[in-house]
C-alpha cells in the first residue's frame, strides 16, 4: 500500500497490478477524452525524436522511462514574458528590463585574436543613446552578416547598465524592420533547455493547445465564480497566448486556477490513498505495557510531556483496528527515537515484531547502541542488519527474523531487501522519511500483514508542507528539548579570523572539550567535498597536532566507524568531516560546533548539524564562518540561526526564504512534486482544496458521480493515477 503519495516523483510508477505493461495498462483504463493529451509529444508537428528527447529533459527528466506527453507539455508553464510593446529607448531602459530596442548599428569590435574571454562587442545607437550588444565565444561572420554596420535592426533582451553604460548580451531576437513586423508583439519566456530552440517549442505548443479537447469541469462551481476562473480550456489557452504581463502573474486568474488544480489533484490522490488503507483491515495490537514499564525505570532521565503524548497517540492507533500512518516530527534531539523503541515495545508486547529502519549504516548502528541496553532491560530480543552482515551472522538474523525469535530489528534499506522475511511484523518506524522513496516504504510495509507506519523525521516540516507530502498522515510533534540539554551560543565569525578560532579551539581542547569541524559543501560530488575536508584536516593536524580526526563519505564503513569511536573515547578532540555527521552522531560530551562556509548551507542542514552538539549537560557553541560579503539570503539566514534554537521556525523561515527548498531533501527550489504551485503565492489555496478534498472523498468515495467523473480526469492529468488505481481494486 502507498502510504505517503507526493514522494512518487513525475514519471515514478508504482508496482502495476496487472501483467500490461505500464502504458498499455494506463491506457487501458484511461477514458478515451484523454487520448489526444497523453500522445506522446513527437507525435506533433515538428517535433522528432531528437527534440522529442530535449522535450524530456526539459519536462520529465532525463531519466523518464517513458517520452514527455502532450499534457506535460501543456502543463509546462511560462516564467515570463517579453513585451515588444515595451520600446523606451536606449536612455530610458531600466536596469533588468527586457526592452525592445530600434538601433542603427555603429561599429563592430571583436575580441582580440586567440583571447575568447574577452566578449565581441557590436556599438549601436537611438536617438537617446548608445548601447553595447554583448556576445561570448561568438560566430563573427554570423555576427557581420546579421548586422551590417549603418543598418537599422530591432533588438530585443534584458538591459543591464555596467558602470554607467546600457549593455544587453546576446540579445533574444535581432531582426530588420520586415521580420519585426512578422513576431508576435507579446510572447511568452519558458524555462528551456540545451538542444531546444524557443521557436520549435512554441509551435508544438500551439499543436499541443489545437489538441486540447473540452472537458468537463472538476471544480466547484461556488469556488469558480468566487475566483474568477475560467475553464480549463481557456485558462491553458491564456497562459500560452498571454496578452499582458498581468495574465501571468501567479496570484492572476489563469496561473492560481492551475495551482487549484494541483493540489486539490495532490490532496484527492492522499484522502484516497488514506481512504483506501483505511478501508484494508488493521489489527488491533494492545500491550500489557510490562516492556514500557522496564524502558522507563531503565531511563536516566523522565520522558517529556509531548514524548508521553505522541506514544499516547500511537497506543490508541495501534489498538483502533485500523492501520496507522503517522508522522512522528521532531526537532533535534527532541527524543524521537525513544517515542520509536516505545512504539515497538507496544506491539512487542502484542506478540509481534518491529523494525526501525535508518538512512544510513551510521545512523542505524547508532540507533542500535542506543537502544540495546534499553531494549535488554525490557526482555526485547534485538537485531541489527546493514549490508556489513554477511555470512553467518546474517543467515542466523534472517532465521530469527523469519521464526519470530527476533523481536525487533535495526537496520538500514538491507531490512527490506529479497529473502528478508519476517514472522510478523507489526510495526514499520522510518527514521529521516524523506531520504527514502515510495517504492522502499510500500516493500517494508508489505513485509507484514497490515502492517502499521510510523514515520519519523528531525527536519520540521512547515505546516504546508505536511499538508502536500503527509496529508494522509496523523501527525504528532515533539517540540519539547529534553531535561538537562542547555542552549547552544551561536555566533558569526568571518573567515579572516580562521586563526583566532584555531587558537580559541586549542585553548578549549586543552581544558578537555571535544569539537567538530564540518567542511564546506563544494559542489554535489562527495569526492569534492572530501578533498576539501582532507586538506582542512591537515592544515589542523599541523597546527594542533595528533588530536584531529577526519570521516568522510568517500571513507569505507569501517574507517568512518574507528574515527567515530576514536572521537567518541577521547583520542581525537577535533572531528574534521563533511556532512555525513549531518543526522545521527551522538556525542554527548561534544561542545563545539564550527561550520566552515556556513552561507553554503541551507537553513534546515545548518540547524542540523548544530544539533550534534548541546546533547549533554554542558554548555555548548556553535561558529558559523562564512566569507562575505553576504547575500540578503544567506545574511538573513545566518541571523535566523544565530536568533533562535526553534527548528519549526527555522524551517518556516527556510521555507519564506527559499521557496520551497530542500526540506524534504527533494529538490533545491520549487515546491515538491509540483510544477505550477508555489507556497509562497498559493498557500491559501492548499487550504482551500484539503477541505474540498476531504468533502468530495467522504460524499462521492468511488468518484462515480459526474462530478467524481471529471475528477478522475484530474488526477490522471497531473500523474496522480495511482489513486484510481486504488478506486478501482477497492
Amino acid at each position: 500500500m502507498c502510504c505517503s503519495y507526493p514522494a512518487l516523483r513525475h514519471g515514478e510508477r508504482l508496482p502495476e497490478r496487472s501483467n500490461l505493461p505500464a502504458e498499455e495498462n494506463h491506457a487501458a483504463m484511461r477514458p478515451e477524452i484523454l487520448n489526444p493529451l497523453f500522445r506522446p509529444v513527437t507525435s506533433l508537428a515538428g517535433v522528432g525524436p531528437k527534440i522529442g528527447e530535449a522535450m524530456g529533459r526539459l519536462l520529465v527528466g532525463g531519466d523518464a522511462p517513458e517520452p514527455p506527453r502532450v499534457a506535460d507539455l501543456l502543463l509546462h508553464i511560462p516564467v515570463g514574458l517579453i513585451d515588444r510593446r515595451n520600446q523606451p529607448g536606449i536612455a530610458l531602459s531600466p536596469e533588468g528590463a527586457i526592452v525592445t530596442l530600434e538601433v542603427r548599428i555603429d561599429r563592430h569590435m571583436p575580441a582580440p585574436r586567440g583571447n575568447r574571454r574577452v566578449p565581441y562587442r557590436v556599438m549601436a545607437h537611438d536617438d537617446t543613446g548608445e548601447i553595447a550588444l554583448v556576445f561570448f565565444r561568438s560566430d563573427n561572420s554570423f555576427l557581420e552578416r546579421t548586422m551590417p554596420v549603418g543598418e537599422t535592426r530591432f533588438v530585443s533582451g534584458k538591459v543591464e547598465w555596467f558602470n554607467g553604460r546600457p549593455q544587453m548580451v546576446h540579445p533574444d531576437h535581432i531582426v530588420d524592420r520586415e521580420a519585426f513586423e512578422q513576431l508576435p508583439m507579446v510572447e511568452p519566456v519558458y524555462p528551456m533547455t540545451a538542444g531546444l530552440a524557443r521557436k520549435t517549442l512554441g509551435r508544438a505548443l500551439r499543436g499541443a493547445l489545437d489538441s486540447l479537447p473540452e472537458l468537463p469541469e472538476w471544480l466547484d462551481p461556488t469556488l469558480m465564480s468566487r475566483q474568477r476562473w475560467a475553464a480549463f480550456k481557456p485558462t491553458l489557452e491564456t497562459v500560452h497566448t498571454p496578452a499582458t504581463p498581468a495574465e501571468l502573474a501567479p496570484e492572476g486568474p489563469a496561473i492560481s486556477r492551475l495551482a487549484y488544480d494541483e493540489f486539490l489533484a495532490n490532496q484527492l490522490a492522499l484522502m484516497l490513498t488514506r481512504a483506501n488503507l483505511r478501508r484494508a483491515a488493521g489489527r488491533a495490537r494492545v500491550g500489557d505495557g510490562r516492556m514500557r514499564r522496564a524502558i522507563t525505570a531503565a531511563l536516566p532521565f523522565s520522558l517529556t510531556g509531548s514524548q508521553q503524548a505522541a506514544i499516547a497517540d500511537i497506543e490508541k492507533d495501534l489498538a483502533s483496528g485500523e492501520r496507522m500512518l503517522r508522522l512522528l516530527q521532531g526537532d533535534v534531539g527532541s527524543g524521537k527515537t525513544m517515542v520509536g523503541l516505545m512504539a515497538a515495545a507496544i506491539v512487542i508486547e502484542a506478540g509481534s515484531q518491529a523494525a526501525l529502519m535508518a538512512p544510513t549504516e551510521l545512523l542505524a548502528r547508532q540507533h542500535a547502541k542506543t537502544l540495546q541496553p534499553l531494549a535488554d532491560s525490557a526482555g526485547i530480543r534485538m537485531a541489527i542488519l546493514t549490508g556489513r552482515e554477511k555470512g553467518k551472522e546474517r543467515a542466523e538474523i534472517l532465521a530469527g527474523l523469519d521464526d519470530g525469535s527476533i523481536d525487533l530489528v535495526v537496520g538500514t534499506h538491507a531490512v527490506f531487501q529479497a529473502g528478508v522475511e519476517f514472522h510478523d511484523l507489526a510495526l514499520a518506524i522510518v527514521d529521516e522519511q524523506h531520504r527514502f522513496g515510495v517504492h522502499q516504504r510500500l516493500a517494508l510495509s508489505a513485509k507484514g500483514a497490515a502492517t502499521d507506519i510510523l514515520v519519523m523525521t528531525a527536519t520540521p516540516i512547515p505546516r504546508t508542507l505536511v499538508l502536500t507530502a503527509f496529508g494522509d498522515m496523523d501527525v504528532s510533534k515533539l517540540p519539547d528539548k529534553p531535561a538537562g540539554r542547555q542552549p547552544i551560543e551561536t555566533r558569526t565569525v568571518p573567515l579572516e579570523r580562521l586563526d583566532q578560532v584555531v587558537e580559541r579551539i586549542r585553548a578549549a581542547i586543552a581544558e578537555g572539550a571535544k569539537a567538530y569541524w564540518v567542511c564546506p559543501l563544494v559542489e554535489e560530488s562527495e569526492e569534492v567535498d572530501a578533498a576539501a575536508a582532507q586538506d582542512r584536516f591537515v592544515d589542523l593536524q599541523a597546527a594542533l597536532g595528533p588530536v584531529v580526526g577526519l570521516v568522510h563519505g568517500r571513507m569505507k564503513a569501517a574507517e568512518k566507524d574507528e574515527a567515530m569511536k576514536r572521537f567518541q573515547r577521547g583520542e581525537t578532540r577535533i572531528l574534521v568531516a563533511t556532512t555525513v555527521i549531518e543526522v545521527g552522531v551522538d556525542v554527548p560530551d561534544a561542545t563545539i560546533m564550527v561550520i566552515e562556509h556556513a552561507e553554503r548551507f541551507g537553513l534546515a542542514q545548518l540547524h542540523q548539524l548544530r544539533g550534534r552538539v548541546g546533547r549533554g549537560s554542558k554548555a555548548s557553541t556553535c561558529l558559523l564562518l562564512y566569507k562575505g560579503p553576504l547575500g540578503e539570503v544567506a545574511h538573513d539566514r545566518l541571523a535566523i540561526m544565530r536568533d533562535t534554537e526553534d527548528g519549526f521556525r527555522i524551517a518556516e523561515e527556510d521555507l519564506r526564504l527559499r521557496g520551497e527548498g530542500e526540506l524534504l531533501g527533494t529538490r533545491q527550489s520549487g515546491t515538491p512534486g509540483f510544477k505550477i504551485a508555489r507556497f509562497e503565492h498559493h498557500a491559501n489555496l492548499l487550504e482551500i482544496a484539503r477541505d474540498d478534498a476531504r468533502l468530495i472523498v467522504e460524499k462521492d468515495p468511488a468518484l462515480q458521480s459526474p462530478r467524481g467523473k471529471a475528477l478522475q480526469l484530474l488526477l490522471y492529468l497531473f500523474g496522480r493515477d495511482e489513486a484510481i488505481k486504488l478506486l478501482r481494486a477497492g
